[in-house]
């Protein structure tokens, strides 16, 4: 193992090696001028001694490959030879070189060594001297050789011991100060080298810290309250981010990053806690140099020094703007109408909760205007969806102007909208006037003119209006809701652009509309609904025809007016089902009536959403096949109704009947679209004067000049006329002397099933020619 070059064996080695060359030349030095003496004296012993320690000692010299100790023992035992051929050749004079032996051996090898010498000089001292060989003079003892041996024997060990020892006590201090001194180097060392890896850790730390895609902030705590918080580092994504140079940056507060859309109340809470000296956390609206915000989610924690006291923050926040954005996003999607920016259905539920809640702890009232966009249908089916939702959104804009601070307003799909009205107080009566009033208000605003594209546009409504029931517990907000629902029915029955209070009643009248449509529903397979047929005459008063109409007798016996179940099967959209119900027994109806020998075509009532259906003439044409009834035998009747919506798609469809040969007649002529210059576009058979028109004819002169002017028209364009509603003898001989128009009504048959028709025809044979 190497030595290390502060370990004392090194330390000897180099005084050796130092010493050594000098001995040499002090041996020269003191040996060549005695030479020519002891050769005069004739001492040639002394001479071939000194000769023998000069080349010895040039020997050890020159061999400094030999191992330190081997050179030393070698110097010390020269040493020992010349001080012991010294003392016999000249004398205690010797003593000088044996005393230099225990010195020399406790710097060049070590205490143990140098006593052993310092014994061993003694010894031979003590027997050269006790034997004669030395003549040791001590003054006093010069004739007691033994006496004088002792004493200088002793003189010599304690010179000798106290030379060796002082020697010994200064290399082990020396030793133990080199130790120290290299431990104290070491450390030094490896303090060194803990600084340069803390350093290196620094410098490592810092550059990641730059670099990092989380921004980062250090400021110096100021513990003073309300004191700012100065910021001394920011890495290089928070200048990326925030558009600010370092230097902008430095010193300044830790809220200079803040906006106008700041959450303050989120500040306060990380404010105290810098105050409590307690980490926080929060997310909020940061803004970059030039106004941009951005959301962060930030942690702010506090860091010690040695003496445990806070001396600065670490701020560490990262942009969660498009995790924000996207929150907000799903919460518009969850909560809000994507077309006009309103609460939708499930936050208005939410909200509602909360106003039933309010009516039943503390009284206070709220109301629910449910408000219904009139005929909207028909803007968006003329002039497309891209209109239609343009209209719904200046409806929006309108109702949440109407409503402002009172209330909120909700969308709750197509044309439908929710206006809920909280805080209304606790008199029931001012709070219906103030619901009324903004209802009302509502109404006039929307039935204002919308511009679109240059357009003008009217968009009335129906509002219902129903209020909650404080102190009832039972009243639920599907209930609230399903009493304005009903109330809006209401205000569109009495002619639409209206406004309706709920009474209860309202709602008995739906629960029974809701039961006629559920029995009206198994009506048809329980067998409950059948045909009455009423004939239809000419002028001669012979059969030219009859009407189908529909009758429902209950299994209890009760019978539903037709003007009852109609409209709900309309509005249910059974009324699908029956009009092909009816029109195969239509078909059966006139084989039988064929087979008995009463040939005349039957007419039956198609009702708008059963012409409408997109397969109605694939239908017909099926039916027809599968009875074999001749297509010319049959006449649809359709009302004017149907002409007001979608005109041209309607005409095809007439074109496309009467090419299967079903002829087409306008039922309840005169009562409904106004424009006439679709007459000789359309298909048509026959023309049917409504019933109000035929009632004061011939004594009322409006009634009877409107009757002339439709007798006239159908003459010049060649249709057939059917008056309803003939119940006097001086109604049917007008119209027989002016046109010769059919005629149907009480006057000559009443409506009966087709058993009891059979059998009043065959009554009457002179009835049964055929008019077809």
């Amino acid at each position: 193992m190497p030595i290390p070059p502060d370990d004392i064996a090194q330390w000897r080695i180099k005084v050796f090696t130092t010493i050594l060359p000098i001995v040499v030349a002090l041996g020269f030095v003191a040996a060549l001028p005695s030479i020519p003496l002891l050769i005069s004296k004739g001492k040639w012993p002394v001479i071939v001694m000194d000769a023998v320690a000069m080349a010895w000692l040039l020997a050890i010299w020159r061999l400094d490959r030999v191992a330190h100790t081997v050179r030393v023992l070698n110097f010390i035992a020269m040493l020992f030879l010349v001080s012991v051929g010294l003392l016999f050749a000249v004398g205690p004079v010797g003593l000088v070189y044996m005393t230099a032996l225990p010195a020399l051996a406790v710097v060049l090898l070590g205490m143990r060594q140098a006593l052993i010498g310092l014994a061993l000089g003694a010894a031979c001292v003590l027997l050269l001297g006790l034997a004669g060989k030395v003549h040791l003079y001590v003054p006093g003892l010069e004739q007691n050789g033994l006496a004088s041996a002792v004493v200088v024997v002793i003189n010599f060990c304690c010179v000798g011991a106290l030379i060796t020892i002082t020697s010994g006590t200064l290399l082990k201090g020396l030793d133990r100060s080199l130790l120290e001194a290299r431990t104290a180097a070491a450390g030094l060392e490896a303090g060194q080298l803990r600084l340069h890896a803390v350093n290196d850790e620094l410098r490592l730390t810092s550059a990641a810290v730059a670099r990092l895609n989380d921004m980062v902030m250090i400021a110096r705590m100021v513990d003073v309250p309300g004191a700012e918080q100065p910021i001394i580092f920011a890495n290089d994504a928070l200048l990326r981010h925030t558009g600010y140079a370092r230097e902008e940056i430095i010193g300044r507060s830790v809220r200079m990053l803040e906006g106008p859309d700041t959450d303050q109340e989120t500040v306060r809470r990380v404010i105290t806690a810098v105050m409590h000296k307690e980490a926080a956390s929060a997310e909020m609206v940061l803004y970059t140099k030039h106004g941009t915000p951005y959301w962060v989610e930030a942690e702010m924690v506090p860091f010690s020094g040695d003496s445990g006291a806070i001396t600065h923050w670490l701020i560490v926040s990262r942009d969660v703007t498009e995790r924000r954005n996207a929150a907000d996003a799903i919460h518009r999607l969850a909560f809000y109408d994507v077309l006009t920016g309103l609460p939708n259905r499930r936050l208005l539920m939410e909200r509602l909760d909360v106003a039933v809640a309010g009516a039943r702890t503390n009284g206070s009232m709220a109301a629910v205007l449910y408000v219904d966009i009139d005929n909207f249908k028909t803007v968006n089916d003329a002039r497309g969806h891209a209109i239609g939702d343009q209209l719904l959104k200046n409806v929006a804009d309108r109702l949440v102007a109407m409503t402002g601070d009172d209330g909120c307003v909700a969308r709750l799909g197509g044309d439908e909208f929710v206006v809920l009205l909280d805080a209304l107080g606790q008199h029931a009566d001012r709070a219906t006037d103030r619901a009324l009033a903004v209802a009302e208000r509502i109404r006039a605003a929307l039935a204002d003119k919308i511009v679109i594209d240059a357009q003008r546009y009217y968009a009335t409504s129906s509002i219902g209006v129903a209020l909650t029931a404080p102190g009832n517990a039972q009243h639920t907000v599907h209930d609230l809701l399903r009493e304005a629902d009903t109330a809006m029915y209401h205000a569109k029955s009495r002619g639409r652009n209206g406004v309706a209070l709920f009474e209860p009643g309202m709602l008995s009248d739906a629960e029974g509309r809701l039961t006629l449509e559920r029995d009206l529903g198994q009506a048809l397979d329980n067998g409950e609904l059948s045909l009455h047929l009423q004939l239809q005459v000419d002028g001669a008063r012979m059969p030219s025809g009859a009407e189908l109409l529909m009758r429902w007798r209950r299994k209890d016996g009760s019978s539903v007016p037709p003007d009852v179940f109609i409209p709900v099967a309309e509005s249910s959209g059974l009324i699908v089902a029956l009009g092909d119900w009816v029109l195969r027994e239509a078909c059966l109806a006139w084989h039988v009536l064929d087979r008995a020998g009463h040939r005349f075509p039957l007419s039956v009532n198609v009702s708008p959403m059963q012409f409408r259906q997109h397969d109605f003439v694939t239908r017909v044409e099926a039916i027809l096949h599968e009875t074999g009834v001749p297509p010319g035998q049959l006449i649809f009747e359709i009302t004017e109704g149907l002409l007001i919506d979608r005109l041209d798609q309607t005409i095809e469809r007439m074109h496309a009947l009467a090419a299967l040969g079903i002829r087409i007649s306008i039922d309840d002529f005169g009562t409904g679209y106004s424009s006439l210059s679709y007459l000789t576009r359309m298909p048509l058979y026959e023309l049917k004067i409504d019933k109000s028109f035929i009632r004061d004819t011939p004594h009322d002169k409006n009634g009877t000049a409107i009757v002339q002017s439709i007798l006239a028209m159908a003459s010049h364009l060649g249709l057939r006329v059917v008056a309803e509603g003939v119940e006097t003898s001086a109604q049917a001989e007008y119209l027989a002397a002016h046109g010769n128009a059919c005629m149907q009504g009480y006057l000559f048959h009443r409506p009966m099933p087709l058993e009891a028709l059979l059998a009043e025809l065959q009554a009457a044979p002179q009835a049964s020619l055929s008019a077809a």
